[in-house]
């Protein structure tokens, strides 16, 4: 899922204030250094979910029987080439 600049830097400023909130960090650094590095952190792992995304998308696609992007068969499988791909880059 692709999701804008907008988005991204509202959801840094969520985790950002969540964080502060739950006393889960104390910062060290100024706010905005600290926002720049949660929102660099979120972007790299929504490159890694794409890139995985797209190597699951060409496995289905490869197969000779092809099977329907959007069914039952196909959730079943992407989900678990997902998490077979998504464990080999050490996100599970």
């Amino acid at each position: 899922m692709r999701l804008s600049d907008e988005k991204i830097s509202h959801l840094t400023h969520v985790v950002f204030k969540a964080l502060l909130e739950k006393e889960i960090i104390t910062p060290l650094a100024e706010d905005g250094d600290i926002r720049r590095e949660i929102k660099r952190v979120i972007v790299k792992e929504l490159k890694i979910a794409e890139d995985i995304d797209s190597l699951v998308k060409t496995k289905l696609h490869s197969y000779s029987r092809k099977i329907p992007e959007g069914s039952p068969e196909w959730e079943v499988l992407y989900q678990k080439f997902f998490h077979e791909e998504a464990t080999k880059k050490g996100r599970t």
